[in-house]
This record gives structure tokens, sequence and C-alpha cells, in this order.
């Protein structure tokens, strides 16, 4: 066994301890197939209000200009597929809200794999990626055989569907590189026709403008009048389009304890969503992605649903 094989192995069986569900590693360069498809759809103006996507689009689609002299890319994913769900007859949030941020939990956990990294095979560069930098998360995803695109563009895996969080460590370190696997979508519609805000406009095309995690996070202004009667009672995220997948049958539930929801949150009523107060809020939601859309744009959420 060479030194990239037992380096590879290594990484790999440590990913594994940390809690990773899998790790996948691509060599570090540029996204060919990648570029023209984001430029198509930038220029469409899919992103809505997320100016930042349009910001470093180079670096976007090219780790080596994100870490210097980088040579892998080591992508993870994490699950997130909760044990029980909310109250069927409440207002909802994405599950994977509800426990501890991830951007926190997947944080730590790379910063202890790149940390063994070091330790284990020497000096290496690299830095950490959980969805806050402009790496294409899903694209190295995919290129390193963890899953295929799925129609509603999300990473898909035959033994555990969807319902986990992609991200990266980008390092200067050759290793051996995984190749990618067949899309199983086949004729398959079930995420688009289920779509409540008819986002996915072709397969594998979703214009983020329409999407409902969009609109309840990420939006800043009011939410559109079109929009009315189509939210599904969503006021933070959407997982329909995971719900509704085939794949998804095969979801198994997380074992991360930062994961584990409020207890209150799974049962609360419409009523106590509504009466909310901000203090209430921020406690419920203390470490959590819902802190993101603000206790401001929680309430303008669940008054755009309630239709005033």
């Amino acid at each position: 066994m060479n030194n990239q094989s037992k380096n590879t192995v290594l990484i790999k069986t440590e990913a594994k301890r940390l809690g990773f569900m899998s790790c996948g590693i691509s060599k570090a360069g540029f996204l060919e197939e990648e570029a023209p498809r984001l430029e198509n759809w930038l220029n469409q103006n899919m992103q809505g209000e997320m100016g930042y996507m349009q910001n470093h689009f180079d670096k976007r689609l090219d780790p080596t200009k994100l870490v210097e002299d980088s040579k892998s890319v080591i992508s993870l994913l994490l699950n997130y597929f909760p044990a029980e769900t909310q109250n069927e007859k409440s207002y909802k949030i994405s599950k994977y809200a509800y426990g501890t941020d991830y951007h926190f939990v997947i944080k730590d956990k790379l910063k202890q794999l790149l940390t063994f990294i070091q330790t284990e095979i020497g000096e290496v560069h690299g830095r950490a990626f959980v969805d806050s930098a402009p790496v294409l998360d899903k694209a190295w995803a995919v290129k390193s055989g963890l899953g295929w695109m799925g129609k509603h563009s999300n990473v898909l895996t035959k033994q555990v569907g969807s319902f986990y969080f992609i991200a990266e460590l980008i390092v200067d370190l050759e290793l051996e590189y995984d190749m990618p696997v067949t899309d199983h979508c086949g004729s398959c519609t079930a995420c688009i026709d289920a779509c409540p805000t008819q986002a996915i406009v072709a397969p594998y095309v979703v214009d983020g403008s329409k999407c409902i995690s969009y609109l309840t996070i990420e939006l800043k202004n009011s939410i559109p009048s079109g929009f009315s009667g189509m939210m599904d009672d969503w006021i933070f995220g959407c997982d329909v389009c995971q719900d509704v997948c085939p794949w998804n049958r095969f979801s198994e539930s997380h074992k991360e304890p930062l994961f584990q929801p409020n207890p209150k949150l799974l049962s609360m009523s419409k009523k106590e969503w509504e009466e909310v107060s901000e203090e209430v809020f921020q406690e419920l939601f203390k470490k959590s992605a819902v802190k993101r859309t603000k206790y401001s744009g929680l309430k303008r959420n669940i008054e755009f649903i309630k239709g005033k």
C-alpha cells in the first residue's frame, strides 16, 4: 500500500469515527461542467436576492483559488434525519434546523479531522468549509462519489436518501480519488410534482427565488403576494421535495446528540407559534439555525401564511 492509499484509508477511518456518514475524495481543480450551469442559473436571476451567489465566481468553481496549492477536496456527509418530527397540525420548520446549528457542530468535527491529518500525516495545510464560503458543496459531493444530483438538486444516495449535511476539507495533500456514481432518479418526477411553489422548473434546476426555503429564510423583504396559499404551513425552510423522494424511505435517524430537538419544539401548536414572544424565540432557538430568519422574519412568515 503506497502512502496515498494509506493516508486515504486513515482519513476515511477517522471521518467515520467522528460520526460522519461517509467520506469521498476528489482531485481539486476547475469544475468545468458546473461553470456554464452556474452562469446560466445566475443569468436567469434564479438566485433571487441571494447576491452573494454572484460573488467570487472563479473561487466558487476552483478550490485552488481558495486554498493555495490544494490537491484534494475531502467531502463529508453528516446525517440529520430525526427520530421524531413535529406535531402534524402545526407550522413546520425544516428538519435540519431541529437541533443545534449545524455550522457549529460540523466545523468542530472538521477541525478535529484536520488536526488528526496534521498529527498523523505531517505538515498538511487546509481549510474547512461548511456551506459558508464560495464552495459548490453538492458538485464536490457528486464528484467524489458520495451520491448523484437528484432532480430536486439535492445530492441523493441509494442507501440513505438525502437528509444529510455536506461539508469539505480542502487540503494540499495528494490522496486517492473516488469515482462519481450513476444517476438513479430514472423517470421519477415525485419532487417536481410535489413542490408547492413549482420551484423545480426543470429536472435538476431549481428557481431559488420561488423556493419556500428562500422565501422563509433568505428573502429579507416581504414575501410576494403571488405565493399566498402556497406555503404549505412552512415557516422556516421546506422539506417537501425530500419527503416525497422514494430514496428517503431508507433514511435512518441520526446519532448526533447535538441535533436532538428541544422537546417543546416538536409539540408546539399553531396557536403557540402565533403567540411566541421574542424571549421564547431566543430561548427555543438559542443555538439553532432558525435564528437566521430572526424573530421578525419568523413572525412575517407566520402572518403571511395566516393571510394577514
